[in-house]
């Protein structure tokens, strides 16, 4: 079907019935020839000096834009008719050729049409922005993944970006928008960061080759990002759709970027900082521009956690906590805005355990308890769930990983939450809620709390809210990510100190994770591989055998050599655990055979430190069986990969390695050869000898060495303990 099967009439049409309604939509999706028309409408310019024509064409270009944009917020099915035809690059042609003589109004439309197609886009390959969704079909998925990547090649950006210095904000905010909902992975993000007009480009590769010497002084690289330096400029523009779009772009760019982040955070003599300016933002009056400055704002600082100045001087981080806290307490935002706020609050302490600690003395718990309560009834009745609105869901969702993640790492914080908030009731109805978010948000509070002994022991079994984590862990037809979150709980469900441990065992728990080590998922595989190990440590040989028999010892023996490094590790940390005692070493032999001292080997060489490490506490625990030590001093491959993890390795690594040594030439006097030969022993003098650059330090430097300074003592200690025995060994034993 040709441009001219579609007229004015018809679009606005078209356009009018498709507003808010998901089921106009869904039609018009399946009506293919309609799409065909519509992208070939907006993709078509019409090159004429008739102004009368070209206004009459642009017009009907401008309401496909328009439809097309409506379509791309409705369903899976509308974005894989779009994506079918290329809606993008359609609308990425128009622009490359967009002529001064076309309507801005239709330059506007484009823009905007094309910002509502990646976001779409962006949204079916994921991770979503704002709270867990559904994943979009597979085809879908997969679809809008090629595309997405299309749009941040560097020829693409080179149509696009540009326009974030076009004069009319109704050009540049979608541009900005548009960066701010569609840079979702990290190769996007450093491609937007990193580019160059092509004229800035040209004059960078001229430089480099002695064509034109470039002064380095005045290169866009040394200046500061490109796109990051005009998001600043129309960041001073006194439009709020403007001021919020630049502060979400600017958000997405910083995150987990440590240089753009020092780059924004980097003072000069002819302006403030950038995250000053986003600051000044956190402070505003209009809602959304506010909580984008304090997402932003988080993003600066929790790349730049590692920067001297943004760690000295708290202000940012207490800053945006006023403000969430503000938002989330205040009953008369809307449940979206507070839940934006609560997202805010769970990505700035993530992992942080200081500022989760500054979050609890803020406030921040107690806010969160109460509105969690407020939402959240806990009668177990099913009608609440049905006529729940999805706002009042996501604001739970929300809220519930604020409180997972300021309790991660603090005993009094759990209790608090189980004890003195009260909030294991709502946390447990809310592990059978259907909005998919809820479940997830809910298993991570579990998790978070059953890392304390005293809450294991205690309100994890009396509350069932265990158990009920546990029948999530065991549903095969739960979403992949629930039952990855469920999974964690499970990990401490399992440990020693656990009076569910048993229970566990006998419902089916060494099946389950059987299963989930063969899904071929790789979060869960490492979760079902630290759940073994957490079930394995201190373990009796009878639960040792009986675990094992279920995982499967050839499967053990494959996790050791899994192209994952985190696999390898977690199979590594399975093997220590289980080689743990004299009579457990020979079981590990006996199932695995001597071939478990070449994946060792294999794993002391591997250069990963977590792998690394763990690979060389096996070789320690498996040194302690004076049946196996011959086996050990045998294998040169392996006393090799020994000496190497003693010359080149990190404190960690050679702690074990030296330990592993001292009870070799203690315990085997046939030792002391083997080790000479392969020149242990003078590795050993040098280590000894070493004084260290620690020792040498200030004793402000020496003291903020810590721990790693006192394993440096013992590390040297012990090869000198080692090198005696080598040398003197014979005489010590008379």
């Amino acid at each position: 079907m040709t441009i001219h099967a579609v007229n004015l009439a018809l679009l606005k049409s078209a356009k009018n019935s498709v507003i808010g309604n998901p089921t106009a939509k869904l039609a018009l999706a399946h009506d293919e020839a309609f799409i065909a028309a519509l992208v070939e409408c907006v993709g078509n310019p019409l090159f004429t000096a008739d102004p009368h024509a070209l206004a009459e064409h642009n017009e009907v270009r401008l309401e496909a834009a328009h439809v097309i944009a409506s379509l791309s917020y409705g369903s899976s099915d509308s974005l894989r008719s779009l994506l079918r035809f290329n809606a993008h690059q359609a609308f990425l042609y128009a622009l490359s050729v967009f002529q001064p003589a076309e309507s801005p109004r239709l330059k506007a439309a484009l823009a905007r049409g094309l910002r509502a197609l990646a976001v779409a886009i962006a949204d079916a390959v994921g991770p979503s922005q704002w709270g867990l969704r559904h994943d979009a079909p597979v085809d879908v998925r997969n679809e809008a993944r090629m595309a997405l990547d299309y749009l941040f090649q560097v020829d693409i950006l080179d149509i696009c970006l540009p326009l974030l210095t076009d004069p009319s904000l109704q050009i540049s905010t979608p541009i900005a928008q548009l960066l701010g909902s569609a840079i979702r992975n990290e190769a996007h993000q450093t491609v937007v960061s990193e580019w160059l007009p092509s004229v800035e480009r040209m004059k960078e590769v001229k430089g480099k080759r002695g064509w034109e010497r470039l002064d380095i002084t005045k290169s866009p690289n040394r200046q500061g990002a490109w796109v990051t330096r005009q998001l600043t400029a129309l960041l001073q523009k006194k439009d709020t759709k403007m001021q919020e779009a630049v502060l979400s772009a600017i958000a997405c760019l910083a995150r987990d970027n440590a240089t753009v982040a020092a780059g924004l955070a980097k003072s000069s003599s002819e302006r403030e900082t950038t995250l000053s300016l986003v600051l000044s933002f956190c402070r505003s009056r209009v809602t959304d521009v506010r909580l984008a400055a304090c997402h932003c704002a988080t993003q600066i600082v929790r790349a730049g956690f590692g920067n001297h100045s943004l760690t000295v001087d708290d202000s940012p981080v207490l800053t945006v906590m006023y403000a969430v806290n503000h938002c989330i307490e205040s009953e008369s935002e809307t449940p979206q805005t507070r839940t934006k706020a609560s997202f805010i609050l769970y990505r700035l302490v993530k992992d942080k355990k200081e500022l989760c600690e500054v979050a609890e003395q803020r406030g921040s718990l107690d806010k969160l308890a109460k509105l969690i309560k407020d939402i959240t009834p806990t009668d177990q009745s099913p009608e609440w769930q049905e006529d729940e609105l999805e706002s009042v869901s996501c604001l739970r969702e929300a809220a519930f990983m604020a409180v997972a993640a300021i309790s991660l790492f603090h005993d009094k914080i759990r209790c608090e939450v189980t004890d003195g908030l009260g909030l294991v009731p709502a946390i447990q109805v809310s592990l059978a809620h259907p909005h998919v978010g809820v479940r997830y948000a809910a298993c991570q509070c579990v998790r978070s709390i059953s890392r304390s002994v005293a809450v294991l022991r205690t309100n994890i079994v009396d509350s069932g809210v265990g158990m009920a984590a546990y029948r999530l862990f065991q549903k095969h037809d739960e979403d992949r990510q629930v039952t990855f979150a469920a999974s964690s709980v499970v990990c401490n469900l399992v440990n020693e100190c656990s009076p569910l441990r048993d229970v566990l065992l006998d419902q089916g728990l060494l099946l389950r994770l059987m299963q989930l080590l063969h899904s071929g998922d790789s979060n869960l595989r490492l979760n079902a591989l630290w759940a073994v190990k957490n079930l394995l440590y201190h373990a009796s040989s009878d639960l040792k055998r009986r675990t094992m028999d279920a995982i499967g010892w050839d499967n053990l023996a494959i996790l050791l050599m899994d192209p994952d490094p985190a696999v390898q590790e977690q199979a590594f940390h399975v093997v220590r655990h289980i080689a743990d005692g004299t009579d457990d070493v020979e079981l590990l032999f006996h199932e695995i055979g001597c071939d478990v001292l070449g994946l060792v080997a294999l794993g002391m060489q591997s250069d990963n430190d977590d792998v690394l490490h763990q690979a060389i506490c096996v070789l320690a625990n498996i040194a302690n069986s004076p049946t196996r030590q011959d086996n050990i001093l045998s294998n040169t491959r392996l006393l090799e990969a020994l000496k190497q993890c003693l010359t080149d390795s990190k404190v960690g690594v050679r702690r074990p390695a030296v330990g592993c040594i001292l009870e070799l030439v203690k315990a085997n006097p046939r030792s002391h050869k083997a080790l000479h030969d392969v020149g242990i022993d003078s590795t050993l003098r040098h280590i000894g000898d070493y004084a260290g650059g620690a020792m040498s330090m200030s004793p402000v430097a020496r003291y903020s060495a810590g721990l790693n300074l006192s394993m440096e003592d013992e590390v040297r200690e012990k090869a000198r303990e080692a090198l005696h025995w080598l040398e003197h060994g014979a005489e010590m034993c008379i």
